[in-house]
């Protein structure tokens, strides 16, 4: 499974094992375990050890986890509709898939065009001789969903959840973070130093001299680098509070008063008269001092960059090579670039997701299997109700309106109710480069039409393929594609205990979402708006700091250590859907048989030792790097280390002492739920 960028969760094996009077199948693989690690002490390495061992990376993953395999099963199912959409005699979206997959494979057309793609575009950049012409330019690499100084795009006004305005968000960087513009520890000035080659290098592919393209170099990363000593870190780049400015045009104007914004709003299509959430005030007055300052003639060095890393995997070989070289080997720790045809997949699933994934749910998505997702969504939702009743540290004004949250969360199961239009793409066999191109101008100016319009709540952020889920605070909602609804997470022949430890605790994850440190600020409507009382959040903030030192507690083999106030909005949520499952297995016991398996396990046992197998994983040291400094969730292994530590259930169903290792004294506790 992916890093989760965004609130997600596994499967959804338990939906179809609440039925009444399904036979008890076997327990917990043995074969999963390491039982020289004690439960006590290393709960993850125990549970999943021996999947671990079983389970290395392939050469061309950063990781190789759980979920992984269904993965590989949905790219195979994927794959097999484009090949047969290929030689269909049919039109509409099957022709244009069939064709945007053949132009993706035609590696030789790809190669002999070169960098011809974006000949025009580089041009273009090299006639910008003023702030009018740099807006020309801007607009464009915009509609081609590169985001060049920063992002452009609509989002739901934060204090009025049901209108779209226009959204100008801090970017522009060709590193992850803006951290890695100004760290000084030798790991991170190892990947600057490395991160200059492979511009030189593309340069030089671009048909500059090396030294020519050395120079440029230093130049693009002198220049990201004022842009990201300007940008918010991670952390506050979660706070929808300090990131929410709703402005005019002519505030807008104010803090950038050479750029010509209305200019900029006509060439993107935006309506002029639309509110605009200016989410960081402070970078856009930098952006004008660095418009102002700057010799053009590095501006137009920046933007050739931007264009050519923003439009590289689409290119020819030595392009790919030269991108995976840093983006894949560099930063990730890949031994291998995918095939093309995986390429060629996750492309046209990033730009036509809605086409495909109408294709994949025909075939492999019935609709009962909907109404049973749902079913069971439903069924949890009753459970952290009776919790949310409860609650001892919550007052009776702050638990209505918390109750009326969770009975307003909409749910979206499998795929959308109306499907996107694509009738309108041009996608021919003759340039994989352009369809690509093509489609993303074609996605964005969907999207910049929606501003200054009604939110449109039916539609998705992920496509009906996507192997994950999660929760959105502005639409209060929770979505489960179809592509994670599948084997082995939708398994009818699931023991019960394995299913509400993996899949119950993920559903509650995505609800508990809704209360944890961000979701807590929004209302029932999706409205940025506070509904708690001043004692309630006092109290509620108080018990988030114990989780936030937890995780900053933790640190992997080189000594980089968490970051729990990246990180506690995800760990809250582990630990609330978690405890939610755990009582919705607890109750679902009640007058059945408490079994013990083959393996010694109780119930309970096997509800954590699901747990922490849908959490199995193996991440490269580059990639588990990657993800500590820029990754809103933990690492897989502290994910389970730091949620059952907190659990007093999860103590006593091992039966451990107070001085093991896996029970954190109660001062030390988080208790929310």
């Amino acid at each position: 499974m992916n890093k989760r960028f965004g609130s997600i969760t596994l499967g959804l094996a338990l939906i179809f094992s609440m039925r009444a009077g399904m036979a008890a199948p076997a327990g917990y693989d043995p074969t999963n375990l390491d039982r020289t690690a004690p439960p006590g002490k290393d709960f993850y390495q125990f549970a999943v050890g021996g999947w671990r061992a079983a389970h290395p990376i392939p050469p061309e993953y950063p990781e190789w986890d759980a979920s992984s395999e269904l993965e590989e099963s949905n790219r195979a199912k994927l794959h097999d509709l484009l090949e047969a959409d290929v030689s269909a005699d049919a039109g509409g979206e099957t022709r244009q898939l069939g064709d945007y997959y053949s132009s993706g494979m035609d590696a030789d057309a790809i190669n002999r065009a070169g960098f011809e793609p974006i000949k025009a575009d580089l041009d273009r950049i090299e006639a910008v001789n003023s702030l009018a012409d740099l807006e020309k330019v801007v607009a464009a690499v915009h509609r081609d969903e590169i985001n060049a100084f920063f992002s452009f795009g609509p989002d739901q006004d934060a204090r009025n959840s049901g209108m779209n305005l226009a959204e100008i968000n801090q970017d522009g960087l060709g590193l992850p973070d803006r951290d890695y513009y100004i760290k000084t520890d030798a790991k991170t000035q190892a990947i600057q130093r490395a991160y200059r080659k492979h511009v030189t290098q593309t340069f030089v592919l671009l048909g500059e001299t090396p030294d020519v393209a050395s120079q440029h170099a230093d130049t693009v990363y002198q220049y990201e680098r004022q842009i990201a000593l300007r940008s918010r870190n991670n952390v506050d780049l979660r706070d929808p509070v300090k990131n929410y400015h709703r402005m005019t045009l002519a505030d807008l104007e104010k803090l950038a008063p050479s750029f010509p914004w209305s200019t900029y709003l006509a060439d993107t299509g935006c309506p002029s008269d639309t509110p605009i959430n200016v989410s960081q005030p402070e970078f856009v007055r930098a952006l004008e001092q660095i418009w102002t300052t700057q010799p053009l003639a590095d501006t137009r060095t920046y933007l050739r960059w931007q264009l050519v890393n923003g439009v590289a995997p689409w290119l020819s070989d030595a392009f790919v090579d030269e991108d995976f070289s840093f983006h894949g080997k560099t930063l990730k720790g890949l031994q291998a670039l995918q095939p093309r045809w995986k390429r060629v997949l996750h492309t046209i699933d990033d730009t036509m997701g809605e086409a495909l994934g109408k294709q994949y749910v025909a075939k492999w998505f019935p609709p009962t299997a909907r109404a049973q997702a749902l079913s069971m969504v439903q069924n949890l939702k009753a459970v952290l109700r009776e919790d949310l009743k409860t609650l001892p540290w919550m007052s009776a004004a702050t638990r209505q309106k918390a109750i009326e949250k969770l009975d307003a969360m909409h749910e979206k199961i499998g795929y959308p109710d109306k499907w996107r239009d694509y009738s309108g793409l041009h996608i021919d066999k003759t340039s994989y480069a352009g369809n690509v191109l093509r489609a993303r101008q074609f996605d964005f100016a969907f999207h910049i039409a929606q501003i200054n319009h009604p939110v449109d709540r039916s539609l998705w952020d992920m496509t009906p393929p996507t192997v994950n889920a999660y929760y959105n605070p502005a639409m209060n909602e929770i979505v489960f594609p179809a592509g994670i609804l599948q084997p082995p997470f939708f398994d009818p022949q699931q023991d019960d205990a394995l299913n509400y430890g993996n899949t119950g605790a993920t559903i509650g994850h995505e609800m508990t979402h809704g209360f944890d440190d961000q979701g807590c600020l929004y209302d029932a409507q999706g409205n940025l708006k506070n509904w708690w009382t001043r004692q309630d959040m006092a109290h509620f903030q108080a018990r988030t700091v114990a989780i936030q030192r937890l995780f900053d507690s933790y640190q992997i083999g080189d000594g980089l250590h968490g970051n729990g106030k990246l990180e506690s909005g995800e760990a809250i949520a582990d630990l609330g859907g978690l405890k939610i499952a755990y009582r919705a297995y607890e109750k679902s016991l009640q007058g059945k048989p408490r079994t013990v398996d083959a393996n010694g396990f109780t119930p309970e046992q096997r509800f954590f030792l699901a747990y922490a197998l849908s959490w199995a994983c193996n991440d490269r040291p580059e990639y588990e790097r990657l993800m500590m400094l820029t990754n809103p969730h933990p690492l897989e292994q502290f994910r389970v280390r730091g949620t059952v530590s907190n659990l007093p259930e999860f103590a006593q169903a091992w039966h451990l002492k107070p001085s093991d290792p896996m029970v954190l004294p109660p001062d030390k506790r988080t208790e929310i739920w």
